[in-house]
């Protein structure tokens, strides 16, 4: 795991200004979450399937593409998701030390 280490004049003034830069970052990422996964299950419920499957039948064909659906929307809001779940699961890794 990389290390970062900084030199400054007053160490424990940055030490929690990085820390709570990170809290407010990781409390962001995880209110961001709740509305994708909010916003994906109100496609699921109007067309009566998991976004997973939703996905795979559109990668296989199984579902025809038409300009009046949301499925560009359904599609983004998943890519979404795992973006934002990503960037929490590496914030959420970062460690201070003394």
């Amino acid at each position: 795991m990389a290390e970062l280490k900084i030199k400054c004049e007053q160490p424990e003034f940055v030490r929690h200004l990085f820390q709570d830069v990170l809290r407010e970052r990781i409390e962001s990422l995880e209110k961001g979450i709740q509305r994708t996964l909010e916003r994906l299950q109100e496609f699921e419920n109007k067309y009566e399937l998991s976004t997973v499957e939703f996905l795979n039948r559109f990668a296989n064909d199984e579902i025809q593409h038409r300009l009046d659906m949301e499925f560009d929307e359904w599609i983004g809001e998943s890519r979404m998701l795992t973006t934002l779940q990503d960037k929490l699961y590496l914030l959420k890794g970062v460690e201070f030390f003394d």
